[in-house]
């Protein structure tokens, strides 16, 4: 069983970071339906956005929000300094991130050269559900370790 846990989860327990896991059906996809499976408030439920420059360059970034907002893609170009973003299409996600879109996680893409960003409500919580990079799999976590682990830097995104 060990050998399927996900990347992300064993990552936590080798580096004694305190965690919750959370597992439910991996057919779920979205965020919102993570916080009602699992019981927690939607706005500390994080989905991970794979968001390119428009036109894309470079590495995409990801952006970690509440489930329960929309993203404002002016309002997060602003807030970066970028002139225009959009969002990937789901095939561009897993080819870029090489997870399948349900399961992306700023935790399992560590050391891949991504910028990470976070809306900065949800940097300010104290605990937060994300996912564990693969589908089927999320972890609760201080958002303060979730912070200095992915390196997040807290952004307007609505």
């Amino acid at each position: 069983m060990a050998a399927q846990k996900p990347l992300a989860i064993r990552m936590l327990e080798q580096r004694k970071i305190a965690h919750t896991v959370f597992v439910f059906d991996d057919s779920i996809r979205s965020a919102a339906e993570v916080a009602r499976q699992t019981g927690m408030p939607p706005h500390q439920v994080l989905k991970t956005l794979v968001v390119e420059l428009d036109p894309p360059k470079a590495k995409p970034y990801l952006v970690m929000m509440p489930s329960d907002r929309e993203i404002d893609l002016k309002m997060l170009a602003r807030s970066i300094g970028v002139k225009s973003l959009r969002m990937a299409t789901h095939a561009d996600a897993e080819r870029h991130t090489g997870l399948k879109v349900g399961g992306i996680s700023a935790l399992a893409l560590l050391g891949k050269g991504f910028t990470v960003l976070i809306d900065e409500r949800a940097a300010a919580l104290a605990e937060v559900l994300v996912s564990a990079g693969q589908r089927g799999y999320d972890v609760r976590l201080a958002t303060k370790d979730l912070l200095t682990l992915t390196g997040a830097k807290g952004v307007q995104t609505a």
